[in-house]
């Protein structure tokens, strides 16, 4: 009898248990409503990761926020990019309040791997991949073992926030990692669909978004697609590295070839326009900062100053300089603050070589084509260039006599010296080179000979 009543209270406790375990289920299926219509928000990342898809990630997740949708489904199919931009948007994804899947069409590698691992759900087609997270640079070898580390690092932890086994994370970015069943060949981790789903990095095996969300249990779902707008397509083309290295070739070029020329005409007014369609859509996105700006404005104002009030080239233009290929660089990766260990270097270092190659190449285009343009074979420029010779034989002269007539006239140095300068002789203010180093501000001077149409002096002793 006993045994009887022990038996039933066992089966009405397993009843109890076995009820709230389906209860327990149930809550957890986010999209159990079978009479409720839900927005899902879709969007496409089906490219290179690079700033144009962070800004595409941004947008969406606001609008998704903004019509209260409650799922967000991402289509992906990238060969990876850059890995600074992939941490943005993991993190991104991370935060959201509202659920992240993503249906991988075809490839998920490297830093789509990444933010593919921070969804909540992930969903392949048949045939597709995910995984190959080793940190490449731009010829696809390998970089050094602490941009690994970092991004094992980065991978485990995503994982670890969404539920997936850490170490198969980290076994995408380090061959080393070995796994009873999963690597033990010493080959980065690269999983098929069905090998996804067997290690519990894949939710379902769908040929279609429409058939993620049936195998989801979605039946009744309104989808809203991300559409670039007219202004998101401006800014996302202004932003590449590559017109944005383009871009950078102008302003330099502007610069180069407005020094050329007397006045202000048409190079500097392209300087101007490259660097507003440079600096006005990295501003928009948040990259480019005020203080960014004022840095690259400042560099350019003291290579003005350098060049045009004073003489030789020194500090000012140095400084100039600097600034300038700073204030560029920074403006292209996300708004760092003063913060230096908040600098990410990957990224800086990219934005970096941009900038000098992009400086490089315009300063030699710039040399060519003033070359080109002003010689006296070129039919349409070649008026602006000097074609006849004057001859000293034929009664010309570069001399001055008024200037010949100088030489052991003493004065003042009107500026510093080094060697080039100015000096106030009888009032006036003449250029002049100094013989023997430098010569300080006020100093006496006399004038030792003219050549070239070029006053000498030395100091007065």
């Amino acid at each position: 009898m006993k045994n009887h009543k022990l038996i039933r209270n066992l089966v009405f406790m397993m009843g109890i248990l076995f009820t709230i375990s389906l209860s327990s289920q149930e809550t957890k299926k986010p999209f159990a409503d079978k009479s409720k219509t839900y927005k899902i928000y879709t969007f496409d990342i089906k490219e290179e990761i690079a700033p144009p898809v962070w800004h595409v990630v941004k947008n969406s997740l606001k609008a998704a926020r903004d019509t209260s949708a409650d799922l967000i489904l991402i289509h992906m199919n990238t060969y990876g990019g850059m890995v600074e931009t992939a941490d943005s948007i993991r993190t991104a994804i991370l935060h959201s309040p509202i659920p992240v899947w993503v249906f991988i069409d075809n490839n998920a590698a490297s830093a789509g791997a990444l933010i593919s691992i921070a969804c909540d759900s992930i969903y392949m087609r048949s045939g597709a991949n995910i995984g190959a997270a080793t940190v490449v640079n731009q010829t696809g070898e390998a970089m050094p073992d602490k941009y690994q580390s970092y991004m094992r690092s980065t991978m485990r932890s995503t994982a670890e926030a969404t539920g997936r086994d850490p170490k198969i994370a980290e076994g995408m970015v380090d061959p080393r990692i070995k796994i009873p069943g999963v690597s033990d060949s010493g080959k980065v981790i690269t999983f098929t669909s069905s090998e996804a789903m067997a290690n519990g990095y894949c939710e379902g095996s769908a040929e279609s978004i429409a058939e993620v969300l049936e195998l989801a249990g979605i039946e009744n779902y309104e989808i809203i697609k991300y559409e670039l707008s007219a202004t998101d397509k401006i800014i996302r083309f202004f932003i590449s590295p590559i017109i944005s290295g383009l871009l950078i070739m102008i302003i330099i070029g502007g610069i180069y070839f407005e020094l050329q020329s007397p006045g202000i005409g048409f190079p500097i007014l392209a300087s101007i326009i490259a660097a507003l369609l440079y600096f006005a859509p990295l501003y928009i996105e948040g990259l480019a900062a005020n203080w960014e700006i004022i840095i690259f404005i400042v560099g350019v104002i003291l290579i003005a100053v350098e060049i045009f009030a004073i003489p030789g080239f020194g500090v000012a233009g140095i400084s100039g300089i600097i600034l300038v290929v700073v204030g560029l660089t920074l403006s292209m990766i996300d708004n760092i603050g003063f913060e230096p260990s908040n600098i990410p270097a990957g990224e800086l270092l990219s934005a970096f070589f941009i900038v000098i190659i992009a400086s490089f190449v315009s300063l030699i285009g710039s040399l060519y084509l003033s070359r080109l343009l002003f010689s006296t074979t070129n039919t349409m420029f070649g008026g602006l260039a000097l074609a006849a010779t004057q001859q000293k034989s034929d009664g010309f002269t570069s001399a001055d006599n008024k200037y010949s007539a100088m030489i052991g006239k003493e004065g003042i140095a009107h500026s510093v010296l080094r060697p080039a300068g100015k000096i106030i002789i009888d009032d006036d203010i003449y250029d002049a080179t100094a013989e023997f180093g430098f010569i300080e501000k006020g100093e006496s001077i006399r004038v030792s000979r003219y050549s070239n149409t070029q006053l000498f002096v030395r100091k007065k002793t």
